[in-house]
């Protein structure tokens, strides 16, 4: 349990996740799963963004040190730092031999995950990040993550992919990852009330917001089954599925939302959990055909 919290809170295992879902995207392109080097990229700039984001919000608020969410920090702070250093060294290392027009790809997307966390606009007494735009940040969560997760495998693919099934893919994986994104919100619905921040679930209140999630996901299995039915790809369909039942699950259950690892454990695992089963189903297609 103690190794489980601290992949979760040093955010390795959103990086894995990550990592994982662009292994996917490779299998649902026709590709052959194969550890390129962009997939060390995508590690280490999950593990970079998201433990900037974190000593960002710790050095503009003086307090969130002492919440809970930053507990793992608080007693850690030896580890917590020199896993910031270690994932920006390497971050800008994988970066100086990646190739040119993977870069190319990258830097927009870096850019809108770098001024989520980082002030792009000061006055005496405010910063203002792009989380900050009223009802954003649930969408540009999901836009890049979709976008990290499949554009870097077909810009490094060197071929031409139609177009329909590029977008079906994409429109598949921002309402997956929207889907999951929308009760980390709804979580967080108080502490944006104090901060002035205008998100969904405040609009909403928390049990329609739910219904977004649900909404989402109910797309995402209706575009899956067009998607690959039309391709007769079910080595593709059932594990996508498979992983869409266990994400009801947890969206739906009061007593999974309960547990201390309910968003950053059970959650962000389906994204990890989603490409580990179409990798298995992958390879046990090759096995029985």
């Amino acid at each position: 349990m103690k190794f489980f919290k601290g992949l979760i809170h040093s955010n390795v295992y959103i990086s894995l996740a990550a990592v994982f879902l662009t292994v996917e995207t490779q299998i649902q392109l026709g590709l052959v799963p194969q550890w390129r080097p962009y997939l060390f990229i995508i590690f280490f700039a999950t593990l970079f963004e998201y433990n900037l984001h974190r000593l960002v919000t710790l050095l503009i608020v003086k307090d969130a040190i002492n919440s809970e969410k930053h507990a793992w920090v608080r007693e850690n702070k030896k580890a917590f730092y020199t896993l910031v250093a270690t994932s920006t060294i390497v971050f800008f290392f994988v970066l100086w031999i990646a190739k040119t027009k993977v870069l190319l790809t990258l830097a927009p997307i870096a850019l809108l995950t770098l001024f989520y966390s980082i002030p792009i606009a000061r006055s005496k007494s405010y910063l203002f990040r792009l989380r900050e735009v009223p009802y954003l940040k649930l969408f540009l969560i999901a836009f890049v993550w979709t976008a990290v997760t499949i554009l870097l495998p077909v810009v490094h693919a060197e071929v031409t992919f139609d177009l329909t099934h590029l977008l079906l893919l994409f429109a598949e994986r921002f309402l997956f990852i929207l889907a999951i994104t929308v009760p980390f919100d709804i979580r967080d619905i108080e502490a944006d009330r104090i901060s002035n921040l205008k998100t969904i679930p405040i609009l909403l209140d928390k049990d329609r917001s739910l219904w977004v999630s649900y909404t989402a996901l109910l797309g995402f299995i209706a575009l899956v089954l067009l998607h690959y039915s039309w391709q007769k790809d079910w080595s593709i369909i059932l594990p996508l599925l498979m992983n869409a039942l266990i994400t009801f699950f947890l969206l739906q259950s009061s007593r999974m939302r309960a547990q201390p690892f309910y968003h950053y454990g059970y959650l962000d695992g389906t994204m990890l959990l989603q490409g580990l089963l179409v990798m298995v189903f992958y390879y046990l297609n090759l096995v029985y055909n």
